[in-house]
């Protein structure tokens, strides 16, 4: 079962391509301008549950190479960061297993009323021009934990559901397709973040599995 900071996978595969940290678009990068001034793009729901295969000791390596450093923790939001819906979500460190990929995200509520929370995390991937690409998100299952289901929970203010994003190879998956960055909400239309794939093996991926948003991380 994972924890929600650290998984006890983690610490045996960690790997040198994980050592970027994830940070909201334009914050902490030399020469890009912050996150303020750039248009926000709303999520989009990623569609019904789709089963996925679980990734194991025969999924792609994604090429980095195994390191005992270990993967920092995601830059906090500046004050004030609230999307006007209440609802922020924050990405953790890269967790590694088995050539497999996930990191946990964490639904805060921000406002100062509860906050309605019924589904799934809003995941869009895109490219340098903040494209949307063609990876599936597949509410799923992954070798980092399982998927309970959505739960009706009003969230209070202040606090705070997970879910796990991870990355999955097939053996149909084909080519592996190249990302920049991940968009993420709390559910569509709710006010997205875009995490770049700084410095990451991360950014080669083929699909994703995400856990509907719990009071902790499933296991």
């Amino acid at each position: 079962m994972l924890g929600a900071g650290t998984w006890v996978l983690a610490g045996a595969w960690a790997l040198t391509g994980c050592a970027g940290a994830f940070v909201p678009a334009g914050e902490g990068e030399p020469g890009r301008p912050p996150a303020a001034t750039r248009a926000p793009e709303a999520g989009q729901p990623s569609g019904g549950p789709v089963a996925a295969e679980t990734p194991g000791p025969s999924a792609v390596p994604y090429g980095a190479t195994p390191s005992s450093a270990t993967p920092p923790s995601a830059t906090p939001a500046p004050a004030g960061d609230c999307p006007a819906s209440g609802g922020r979500v924050e990405m953790g460190p890269v967790e590694t297993a088995l050539f497999a990929r996930a990191v946990v995200l964490t639904l805060v509520n921000c406002g100062t009323a509860p906050y309605p929370v019924d589904g799934y995390p809003s995941v869009r991937v895109l490219d340098e021009d903040g494209d949307r690409l063609p990876v599936p998100v597949n509410p799923g299952r992954s070798m980092f934990g399982d998927d309970l289901g959505p739960e009706a929970v009003k969230l209070e203010p202040g606090g705070t559901l997970k879910a796990v994003l991870a990355w999955v190879s097939t053996a149909e998956g084909g080519e592996l397709i190249e990302s920049d960055a991940l968009e993420l909400a709390a559910a569509p239309d709710a006010g997205a973040r875009t995490f770049p794939l700084v410095g990451h093996d991360l950014r080669l991926m083929d699909e994703l599995n995400m856990t509907a948003w719990r009071r902790t991380v499933p296991g």
